[in-house]
């Protein structure tokens, strides 16, 4: 399994030096990712996202605008009084329909950026934790083009004289009633999605998020199946890899143990299956049942799947309600025996690309230092198992405290003995902002936990197993052409002896329904098929990792404390040591650092506060040095 992992990382590694060779083409483009915009409502954009962001804008107002020169024009004065209305309300009735028009086009790709395991974002090289921001973004927009939809429709039948509409539940026709409870429910998801109360009340905004199952309910029967068909396709695939997650998210996963630092901050380590494969800067959710067993939590991977291929491992800081009731529950001093957990994903890119720059400066703050420590796992296994040419690694990091700096330690694995580091050229600049000189007040040391799992307690596996897009697509198609034949025998057979294609007889809402169902029984029916398939086709492979035990027996005191001292003294710690320079009582002079750094190309990577991400974005934009690279690193729930 080794060997195979090195051939594979080899063989990437040579597609990945071949393709740095075309700088002169990369630089071309390399202007388009720049952020162009910083400080403002959408956050840090890039300049290939500002212009698509501008293009979908003028796509809306030239439909917009398009539905009302198209209608307008056959609103006169004699169509006006046939109706009993005015030139103004008719107008308004047509600009009330045409606002619920163009709102659909935004709904239509709402759900693409949410779809985790999409091949879609795969497809355009983006991840599922940086698209968060284009769904916000449509999110606002529906919300926006919704409500000025009702209220036009709410002011035009008030100045009609037909107010009871809004009561309206209509058999053949547009339901109003189901429209006004679709949008009261995404009116309820906007306000709590409000940035700063989805920050300080984050359950009230996850609980309520959950409304959007009703708010698709009741669009599909306001507005009939037939026309909800034009957000199908990005819906569809949600809901397909919606209850792929809720499979997954079924077993309980098989927790080993737990690394517990002063800092407050928890390391859990989880069996994998060895097929289980992911990249750097991957994300995986956790929910712990004992805590909430609605709350999903997204925490960076710091394990690198090739190095550790029967592990993977998450760093949690408690920094929240949820986070610190579990950090709890690990550190106390008579730790549970076992913890029960179910995970989602890992998600994460399809492929990294650090090894196109001379030099990577990755700017940490806090917990922000996670995404970095997986970057610097793959380096060094690059560097010392398959001895490729790896960029210069620099870490600038700041902390609160100087318990902070044991982090750091986590950067190499707890079996790091075998770890080379003199192949990666690292250096780490570790800020500790509001101390001025160490403090050693006693604190606890580094130690790990060892849980006793279930037998069914199983390891991380790919839900869909090593040919995931195939799966996928596999899924997809079969699924949809079950829904085909379903809804076909449901109209052939039920239906037509009732409505014969009249479409005035039989209920629009029941066939709303029907469509509905149909679609939930094909998805759920091909999806479980395959992923049943696939687990019972990698048992075996699970079996042989199901009885990890920890290196003593439990029970004593010593398998309850890391030898921190050992690994101390171990020559990687030592490298890792010599690498850091820690500052005490003040922050690092990021342009200064930044700029400083040349070669052919600079990778400058930050994770962090926004603040502290706004702050390098705004360097990487000034035009000061052509040479840099900017990524921003965060997840925006």
């Amino acid at each position: 399994m080794f060997r195979l992992c090195i051939t594979l990382f080899s063989f990437r590694c040579r597609i990945l030096i071949i393709s740095s060779s075309s700088n002169g083409t990369k630089n071309r483009f390399a202007v388009w990712k720049k952020p162009m915009l910083v400080k403002g409502p959408l956050g840090i954009v890039s300049g290939i996202e500002l212009a698509f962001f501008i293009m979908f804008i003028a796509l809306l107002i030239w439909s917009f605008s398009t539905y009302l020169h198209n209608s307008f024009a056959n609103i006169t004065p004699k169509s006006a009084a046939k109706n009993h209305e005015k030139i103004w309300e008719s107008k308004l009735d047509s600009a009330a329909l045409r606002l619920g028009l163009v709102g659909n086009i935004c709904l239509a790709f709402l759900f693409f950026p949410v779809a985790r395991g999409s091949s879609i974002l795969a497809l355009f090289g983006l991840t599922s934790e940086g698209s968060i921001k284009y769904h916000i973004w449509l999110g606002h927009l529906v919300m926006l083009l919704f409500t000025a939809h009702g209220l036009c429709y709410v002011i035009y039948w008030a100045a009609t004289g037909q107010i009871s509409e809004m009561v309206q539940w209509d058999k053949t026709g547009i339901s109003n009633i189901a429209g006004e409870l679709s949008l009261l429910f995404g009116l309820i998801m906007w306000v709590t999605a409000i940035p700063r109360i989805r920050r300080k009340i984050f359950e009230l905004f996850f609980y309520t998020h959950y409304l959007y199952i009703l708010f698709m309910i009741f669009f599909i029967l306001h507005v009939g199946m037939s026309y909800s068909c034009i957000m199908l396709p990005g819906f569809y695939l949600f809901l397909v890899d919606r209850f792929l997650r809720f499979l997954q998210s079924g077993t309980r996963a098989r927790l080993i143990c737990s690394r517990v630092l002063p800092c407050e901050t928890l390391e859990l380590n989880f069996a994998k299956s060895p097929g289980l494969k992911y990249n750097p800067t991957s994300v995986m959710f956790i929910n712990v049942p004992s805590i909430s067993k609605m709350q999903w939590h997204p925490f960076t991977v710091t394990s690198n799947s090739s190095l550790e291929p029967e592990k993977i491992s998450v760093v949690i800081k408690a920094e929240g309600s949820w986070t610190k009731k579990l950090y709890q529950m690990v550190s106390t001093p008579s730790p549970t025996d076992r913890i029960e957990v179910a995970v989602e994903g890992p998600y994460g890119p399809d492929s990294t690309h650090f090894l196109r720059h001379d030099t990577l400066v990755m700017v940490s703050g806090g917990s922000g230092i996670t995404p970095f420590i997986s970057i610097i796992r793959e380096l060094l296994l690059m560097s010392t198992a398959l001895k490729c040419r790896v960029p210069k690694v620099v870490l600038i990091c700041a902390f609160k405290s100087s318990l902070d700096l044991t982090m750091l330690d986590l950067i190499l694995p707890m079996s790091s003995t075998s770890i080379d580091m003199s192949n990666l050229e690292l250096q780490i600049e570790a800020y500790v902002t509001t101390e001025t000189e160490p403090k050693t007040d006693g604190s606890k040391p580094l130690r790990a936990i060892w849980f006793k799992p279930l037998a069914t307690d199983a390891p991380i596996s790919p839900i869909l197993g090593k040919n995931h897009w195939l799966c996928l697509a596999l899924i997809i198609a079969s699924s949809f052409i079950m829904f085909l034949i379903l809804i076909g025998i449901i109209t052939r057979y039920y239906i037509y002896p009732i409505d014969h294609n009249s479409n005035a007889i039989f209920a629009n809402w029941l066939r709303s329904v029907l469509n509905m169902l149909a679609i939930c029984a094909a998805i759920s029916s091909t999806a479980s098929a395959v992923v049943f398939w696939n687990k019972k086709r990698n048992a075996m492979q699970n079996k042989q990792i199901q009885n990890m035990e920890g290196p003593a027996p439990m029970g004593t005191p010593e398998s309850l404390f890391y030898n921190a001292d050992r690994e101390l003294e171990s020559l990687p710690q030592q490298s890792l040591a010599q690498a850091t320079n820690v500052h005490y009582g003040g922050r690092p002079d990021l342009k200064k650092m930044i700029l400083e750094f040349k070669g052919l190309s600079v990778g400058v990577l930050v994770s962090g506060p926004k603040k502290l991400r706004h702050e390098v974005a705004t360097i990487c934009s000034s035009g000061l040095v052509e040479n840099v690279h900017f990524e921003s690193i965060s997840f925006s729930w």
